[in-house]
């Protein structure tokens, strides 16, 4: 058994490793380093955990058993799951987090005993006021990503479902946890403690039912902030070092990260938290209108005949590629056009991809000079200048309704100003809306020319014709 003194050095030095993997994924470039130091500090803390188990015969045996069922679950969906179903699976993931912090908390409620905690009945405040808000972050994280995920996945309506009083419910349920809460500091009785938990699962779905599509990347954040709470939470209860240093750090940085893309997308971090509170429930009047109008189609050789007499192309990667695992294909268009002069560079949106990140991801994984990608800050004034606009799959972020439709659910979100390019090369499927239900005014602008067809094969018909 590994000594306590030797036990918090090694939870420390896990927790530095942690520190750096986050500084890591916070670049493309050091993405890979970021990722190393992570599964080293999870290594490294999860051995030190087993070595600190007092009972090696059967508390080693289970460890070891439970570690290599989840581990090889875990190893058998990240070979399996596509970069495209990565939101999903986050969310599936963050359930997971905050389920595992409410068995815990159930765990020291009924036994404390077992964790020092004192005795049924007579268990140290501060240890229930810290396994009762573990428990309840964590089940609010539980039933909100499972709602999540089902959203994401298609299982369930995108669209925000709500219902009259639906937020006071909410304010209601609120205050009733930390009535409650309170309530089972002085009485310490079983039926308040599982009434909190029950409470906090329906918080949870009704949190996150009324977030519509357009803002799914800042709930899977926001759930991705309560996960770690949850975990700091049971850390105080526990008095695990480990468990409080990773669960504070992914608590704040998904709490920054969520304050980050609401900027992005011109929310409020309230509403958003606070399951849509003050938001107004707003449906695009513009859609049946746009939906009448007539497009221009286009083929892969006429795309290839603006960009070949080009003198600069933007290229605007969205979901659709990471659907088609188009970014190779892209990578072969773009050598194609550089050998011809053509300026070639990457408009990436902030929560492009449904998670920020994900377009960087993609195009790095084909090789893509970071150079050439460019956030939508540094790059959107280049588009009026730019000769041709060639979006792949991409959206929402190219609707220009969102700085014209003050109706529209994602009016006032910062988008692409592609429709400002001389000419956009838009490849889609069909005229389908976006993941935010409503239709793009840019499908019917007089300079775009629609390419319908599935986004990989649409690249390497142009590659050919270049």
């Amino acid at each position: 058994m590994i000594s306590v003194n030797l036990l918090a050095i090694f939870y420390l030095i896990s927790g530095v490793l942690f520190i750096l993997a986050l500084r890591g994924l916070s670049s493309p470039e050091t993405s890979r380093k970021g990722n190393l130091y992570g599964i080293i500090g999870m290594a490294l803390a999860i051995g030190v955990t087993i070595m600190s188990v007092g009972n090696f015969s059967y508390g080693f045996l289970y460890l070891i058993i439970f570690l290599s069922i989840g581990g090889s679950i875990g190893a058998f969906i990240a070979f399996k799951i596509p970069m495209t179903a990565m939101p999903e699976l986050v969310a599936g993931f963050h359930s997971l987090v905050g389920l595992a912090a409410v068995f815990v908390a159930i765990s020291a409620f009924l036994n404390p005993e077992v964790f020092n905690l004192g005795t049924p009945g007579n268990i140290k405040v501060a240890s229930l006021i810290e396994m009762s808000l573990g428990a309840a972050i964590g089940a609010i994280t539980f039933t909100g990503s499972i709602i999540a995920f089902l959203k994401l996945r298609g299982i369930m309506s995108g669209s925000p479902i709500t219902f009259y009083g639906q937020h006071y419910l909410n304010l209601i349920l609120g205050i009733s946890l930390v009535a409650l809460i309170s309530y089972l500091c002085i009485t310490q009785m079983n039926s308040l403690f599982w009434t909190i938990i029950v409470i906090s699962l329906l918080v949870g779905v009704l949190l996150i039912i009324p977030i519509g599509g357009a803002d799914m990347p800042v709930v899977i954040s926001m759930l991705n902030s309560y996960s770690g709470w949850a975990a700091a939470g049971i850390g105080f209860t526990l008095e695990n070092t480990a468990l409080i240093i990773t669960g504070a750090l992914v608590g704040s940085s998904g709490a920054i990260l969520s304050y980050i893309m609401c900027k992005g997308m011109n929310r409020s971090f309230f509403n958003v938290i606070l399951g849509g509170w003050g938001a107004n429930d707003q449906t695009s009047t513009s859609s049946s209108q746009q939906q009448k109008k007539p497009v221009k189609n286009g083929n892969a050789d006429d795309a290839a005949f603006l960009m070949k007499n080009a003198s600069s192309v933007i290229i605007v990667p969205g979901y659709g590629m990471a659907v088609a695992q188009a970014q190779h294909a892209l990578r072969e268009m773009v050598d194609a056009l550089k050998k011809n002069g053509v300026k070639v560079s990457y408009a990436i949106h902030p929560v492009a991809g449904r998670m920020p990140g994900h377009m960087n991801v993609l195009l790095a994984e084909a090789n893509v000079p970071y150079d050439e990608v460019f956030e939508l800050e540094e790059i959107n004034n280049d588009f009026a200048n730019c000769d041709v606009a060639y979006v792949i799959g991409a959206n929402d972020v190219t609707n220009p309704v969102a700085k014209s439709d003050p109706q529209s659910p994602i009016y006032g979100m910062p988008v692409l100003d592609v429709e400002k390019s001389k000419s956009v090369l838009f490849v889609k499927r069909s005229l389908s809306p976006g993941y935010a239900g409503i239709d793009n005014d840019l499908f019917y602008r007089d300079n775009t020319l629609m390419l319908f067809a599935d986004a990989k094969k649409m690249t390497e018909e142009i590659v050919k014709s270049l």
